[in-house]
């Protein structure tokens, strides 16, 4: 199964193309994406990647994209992207979070048994894009997703037991100093989440069942959109 993935979530973006087999997949390429062009770079860039492979769309079997959480203008860009794709082909579509990726980096402690991890990553303004999953030997479910202030999620984790797994440095060292007050240090640092990562969960997604239709794709965007936000809460009489 090829699989097409793409996440415009952040100030950095990426599409990939990975071959999913079975368990196993093998990453072809992965492609970065610079922030604030993602509308002009995304279909010239997924047309090159596939070119670079003798690849054709025909040749894709599936979808993966990331659906947040992140920048509101950055999501709608890949989604559109893969929302078209996905019409004009009548390929299948699976949604990863970015939060579910770096939950899926904890490991269940033993392989009947599952455990909840909390997932956080930076979301710029002093806040934190927060997940509570429930980690298995299946995939990560979400539990659920939140944007707390950095003193919120700390207060939170230095009176919680739960294990935080981040891609943020500034993160986890703000979170460990809380954690050494009460005697406990379970914060891990693990990968940032890319195409490629949600491409290899999507595969899972995918044999599983997990896709949507076109019309069913749509963001997590946790954080209101700053056009929303500045929005008149009445109207001027």
């Amino acid at each position: 199964m090829l699989i097409l993935a793409t996440d415009t979530s952040g100030k950095h973006g990426s599409v990939a193309l990975v071959r999913y087999e079975a368990n196993t997949s093998s990453t072809l390429q992965v492609v970065p994406l610079q922030g604030g062009t993602f509308s002009a770079q995304l279909i010239p860039q997924i047309a090159e990647l596939l070119s670079k492979h003798d690849l054709s769309k025909a040749d894709l079997d599936a979808f993966a994209v990331a659906t947040g959480p992140g920048s509101f203008t950055g999501l709608r860009v890949g989604l559109a992207a893969i929302k078209a794709l996905a019409e004009i082909l009548r390929k299948p579509i699976t949604t990863v979070s970015l939060l579910e990726v770096i939950a899926a980096q904890a490991k269940p402690i033993a392989a009947e048994q599952s455990r909840i991890v909390l997932a956080a990553l930076d979301a710029g303004r002093n806040e934190v894009f927060v997940g509570e999953y429930n980690v298995g030997p299946a995939m990560p479910s979400c539990v659920a997703e939140d944007l707390l202030r950095l003193d919120e999620l700390a207060g939170r984790v230095s009176k919680s037991p739960l294990p935080v797994y981040t891609p943020d440095d500034s993160i986890a060292q703000l979170l460990d100093a809380h954690r050494a007050n009460s005697g406990q240090s379970n914060i891990f640092c693990v990968q940032r989440p890319d195409a490629a990562s949600v491409a290899i969960l999507g595969g899972n997604k995918i044999r599983a069942g997990l896709t949507v239709s076109p019309e069913e794709l749509d963001a997590t965007y946790i954080r209101r959109a700053d056009a929303e936000i500045r929005k008149p809460t009445h109207t001027p009489a």
